[in-house]
């Protein structure tokens, strides 16, 4: 009788534990599918960025100079220099959504403001840069 309670307890105890390990965390990116690219804001978050990396709709530019890209970047990127943009406008595609990313959002923003200027109105930044990025764990290329 002892050792059936004594299994039982240790039954329930483990039942328990798994229930506490569970896993009520959320992801730390909301699935692509879940993301609606019509009503991205202007300024989106890491986890946005991080949740549309794979869709084909979406391109993601790097407006950093070259010796910032060469330390780290985005997987896939394509890197067009702030100061290159006018000239490169060609470049950028008017059928995706087009992400900016830069060190801190600053150069971003500023490409972001003077695209849609231009008539893109598919320019998005991404807040934080790639300060923000690795801040939130994502990894980086070299």
């Amino acid at each position: 009788m002892n050792r059936r309670l004594s299994l039982l307890t240790l039954l329930s105890l483990f039942v328990l534990l798994l229930g506490a390990c569970g896993g009520t965390t959320s992801p730390a990116a909301p699935p692509a599918e879940t993301i609606d690219l019509e009503s991205l804001p202007v300024n989106i978050q890491t986890d946005d960025v991080a949740a549309l990396l794979e869709n084909p709709d979406v391109i993601i530019i790097d407006v950093r100079e070259q010796y910032e890209y060469d330390e780290g970047h985005i997987s896939g990127v394509e890197l067009i220099p702030l100061g290159t943009i006018p000239e490169r406008m060609d470049e950028i595609p008017t059928d995706k959504t087009v992400i900016a990313v830069c060190r801190s959002g600053n150069r971003s923003s500023q490409a972001t403001e003077f695209l849609r200027q231009q008539g893109f109105d598919n320019v998005h930044n991404m807040e934080g840069g790639m300060n923000a990025w690795t801040a939130d764990g994502y990894q980086v290329e070299r």
